[in-house]
């Protein structure tokens, strides 16, 4: 794989493609930042990604803080790689308030995978979005399907109460949950454990593991019944214990969907979830730009201000007027 860097200048959007379409890693690398920072070269770039889009598996690993997630998409990608799948893996992490980029980064998670060309690890900063993903994640999907990547594995931010977008953009959700750490319940509360396709307890040397099983298994049975029985698998990432069946699992889910025809079902949903992105921050920016110029925004601060409107009221108005 040769690996040259992208040319500055006019154009750049149609570089970067050519490049990624071949397999250039700067080139994927700068394409990311470019779309993370909203650069209008972006815009041109993705109308063409999306049309080159290879519809590889989509991996989404989610679940409260402390649990191991890192540790468990480490070992997948090894499990993957063992399998001779490449893989790129989307890391989304909170967002420094200084330099609104990602607090932890990627070095902090790259252990075994640092010399392999065939695994690409990048963060997202959420930037303030919610439901503990980045709101381009689905844009640097589609960029890493392009480029060619097997595998795609995103883990979410770990907020722990707000990670059910994971399931509009991944056709296979890992829960992972952990004994003893107090938050079984509260998971369940936040419908985590609806959203799972296959769940995977780690820490399962730990004491109160097998109670742990028990308790997904009794929430399990409560589930609207489908075609698929999300499987519990016992891991100890940190060993490599029960990995390769955390892998066989996300197999054979995928193998499910191919064959009672829900896969294409999962692409429509993970299209519809890009769009509504779009149409709402295009919504936004044609509301508030048009507000600027005709005085509206400014009045409407003022009657917010004096206590004369209240938000929704002062947001229908804008709409009303700047939409119709």
């Amino acid at each position: 794989m040769r690996e040259t860097s992208p040319t500055r200048g006019a154009g750049i959007s149609d570089q970067l493609l050519e490049g990624i379409l071949r397999g250039s890693r700067p080139h994927l690398a700068r394409a990311i930042s470019l779309v993370e920072d909203g650069a209008g070269e972006a815009v041109r770039l993705l109308s063409h990604v999306y049309k080159r889009r290879r519809m590889a598996s989509v991996v989404g690993v989610t679940g409260s803080p402390g649990v191991g997630k890192s540790t468990i998409v480490n070992g997948l990608v090894g499990e993957f790689r063992s399998l001779g799948r490449s893989v790129g893996v989307i890391a989304v992490d909170p967002t420094s308030p200084f330099s609104g980029g990602a607090i932890l980064g990627d070095r902090v998670r790259l252990r075994t995978h640092t010399t392999d060309d065939m695994v690409y690890w990048r963060s997202l900063a959420t930037r303030g979005h919610l439901g503990g993903l980045s709101r381009h994640t689905g844009d640097v999907i589609a960029l890493m399907d392009a480029y060619g990547f097997d595998e795609i594995v995103v883990e979410t931010v770990g907020a722990g109460q707000s990670e059910v977008d994971i399931m509009k953009y991944a056709e296979t959700v890992v829960v992972v949950l952990a004994p003893n750490l107090g938050d079984d319940v509260q998971a369940i509360k936040a419908g985590i454990l609806e959203i799972g396709d296959v769940f995977c307890l780690n820490k399962a040397d730990l004491p109160g593991a097998e109670r742990t099983r028990r308790d997904i298994e009794m929430m399990l049975n409560l589930r609207e019944e489908s075609g698929w029985r999300p499987p519990i698998v016992m891991t100890q990432a940190h060993t490599g214990e029960g990995l390769s069946e955390l892998v066989n699992a996300v197999n054979s889910h995928r193998e499910y969907l191919v064959s009672s025809g829900l896969l294409e079902q999962k692409a429509r949903q993970s299209h519809l979830a890009i769009l509504n992105e779009y149409l709402s921050l295009l919504t936004v920016e044609k509301v508030l730009e048009s507000a600027q110029v005709d005085g509206s925004l400014e009045r409407a601060l003022k009657d917010l201000s004096s206590g004369n409107s209240d938000p929704l009221t002062c947001a229908s108005e804008l709409v009303k007027r700047h939409l119709t």
